[in-house]
């Protein structure tokens, strides 16, 4: 039996970069801490077999990889709306639900992405591997391409290396890849985001997001929209496109009066974030949805509004708010 001490010595270290790792993988925060689970377990019960042949690191990547290629033969891809068909042209109409058989995509919390590289290029490169646009990009590629395009591209491993962990040859690991490429270019949504705002305007945009929303000043809400800003809110399959479409649907069927909403920012996907609690008839603030926003030096040009109240144990929040400071609420 493996030395439990030593073996949590020398692999705890990698556990968060493991989870991130998953998660760009499967599109999910839950299935991503069951396949890093599953990880941990398989490897202990191996450890008394590692040779060294690979670092340790590279050999809990393959473990790590081959049990979210495992999870896929149980579920399929997770979209986001626009991933579905095309937006909406009527803001009036009911939203259209998609079927249970849909697994949505998830956000995944800024405290769980570890912290960032202090050159401010590689923050950039950091943050691009983890956007949501970027997620949802990944899962419209077939399983096995996915991982040598993350592991390839994302996380640098030579393909030899690559072709070790998925147990088949470099040729292989380099046409899947250039496959993979391919199609994420096709799907891959052209967003500005090469150039982000400096820090203090991200974090300024997302206060006045959140003002806008708590006062239910949708002109203020629009003035800080792009023109071709997209809002997506799973687990409806209705999105809409445009300033004029996404600003009349915020005005006319989500803002509601002054005091109704509470914004608290956060941060998921290297994105700013605000969760929100909606004001019941006693008035409590539940939580409601969490919206993560796509910023650019021209506004924000993207919203997905996750309406699942669930998301809010994962991000370490409340699911009522009394207007206090909420702990973790901003990271």
């Amino acid at each position: 039996m493996a030395d439990t001490e030593e073996f949590a010595r020398l692999a705890d270290p990698f556990r968060h970069e493991l989870l991130v790792h998953c998660y760009r993988m499967l599109g999910s925060v839950d299935d991503a801490e069951d396949a890093v689970q599953e990880t941990y377990l398989r490897a202990w019960r191996s450890y008394e077999g590692f040779e060294g042949r690979s670092s340790l690191r590279q050999w809990l990547y393959r473990i790590a990889t081959n049990a979210c290629l495992r999870a896929f033969e149980q579920g399929s891809r997770r979209p986001l709306p626009s991933g579905l068909g095309g937006p909406s042209e009527d803001t009036e109409a009911p939203l259209a639900t998609a079927g249970s058989e849909v697994r949505w995509l998830q956000p995944i919390p800024g405290t769980l992405l570890g912290t960032e590289p202090a050159d401010p290029a590689a923050v950039v490169v950091s943050r691009g591997s983890v956007r949501l646009a970027f997620v949802a990009a990944l899962q419209h590629l077939p399983p096995r391409q996915r991982a040598a395009l993350i592991l390839r591209d994302v996380l640098a491993w030579r393909a030899g290396e690559v072709a070790e962990m998925l147990g088949t040859t470099t040729a292989a690991v380099n046409s899947a890849l250039q496959r993979a490429r391919a199609q994420l270019a096709q799907v891959a949504p052209v967003e500005d985001e090469t150039v982000e705002p400096a820090e203090p305007d991200r974090r300024a945009l997302l206060d006045r997001y959140v003002a806008a929303f708590e006062t239910a000043d949708s002109t203020v809400l629009e003035q800080l929209l792009r023109e071709d800003v997209e809002l997506e809110m799973p687990p409806f399959a209705t999105w809409f496109a445009g300033r004029q479409a996404v600003g009349r649907f915020f005005s006319s069927r989500v803002l509601g009066g002054p005091g109704d909403l509470r914004m608290v920012p956060t941060n998921a996907n290297g994105q700013p974030t605000a969760a929100g609690y909606l004001r019941g008839h006693d008035g409590v603030y539940r939580a409601h949805a969490v919206h993560v926003l796509s910023v650019t030096p021209t506004g924000i040009g993207r919203i997905v509004v996750f309406l699942d109240k669930d998301l809010f144990a994962i991000f370490g929040l409340p699911l009522s708010y009394s207007g206090r400071p909420v702990a973790g609420g901003r990271s």
